[in-house]
């Protein structure tokens, strides 16, 4: 029995589903791994206006980008000029007092608060109190996981 074109056509969709099983057409997972992050181990580094302790960047495996860091900064320091970016930011203050401003509205942030930007939108952080402050970002979206 001979197979027509058409008939090897509506074999391929039977076949598809054994051949994304083969190594050839696996999709590698590149995603970011389930892990534990021990702060004692995460290298300091000394930027221009701030001290920052990488801990992670990377697409997660829902697609979404992310990069994640601790920073510090000096009594009145700021770590770059008010500015905007397509992915969204938050910022979990640990120590100190900061004002964030987002659009031109200053917000004053202390121990245990929390400030989000939307993806475009201008901000900067500065710290206004007497003693470092210290804060975790959070940056999710396109271009996130590329920052430095």
């Amino acid at each position: 029995m001979a197979i027509t074109r058409r008939g090897l056509c509506c074999l391929f969709p039977a076949l598809l589903p054994a051949a994304t099983r083969l190594p050839a057409f696996a999709v590698v997972d590149q995603s970011l791994r389930s892990a534990a992050f021990t702060f004692d181990k995460m290298q300091v580094q000394t930027l221009d206006h701030a001290e920052m302790r990488r801990i992670t960047k990377g697409a997660l495996a829902t697609s979404e980008h992310v990069e994640v860091h601790e920073a510090t900064l000096p009594p009145n320091g700021y770590p770059h000029a008010p500015h905007h970016h397509t992915h969204s930011e938050m910022w979990l203050i640990r120590e100190g007092k900061v004002v964030l401003t987002i659009n031109g509205t200053a917000h004053i942030l202390g121990p245990g608060d929390m400030g989000f930007v939307h993806s475009n939108e201008e901000h900067g952080i500065k710290n206004v109190g007497f003693m470092p402050a210290t804060y975790f970002v959070v940056a999710i979206g396109p271009g996130s996981d590329t920052q430095p």
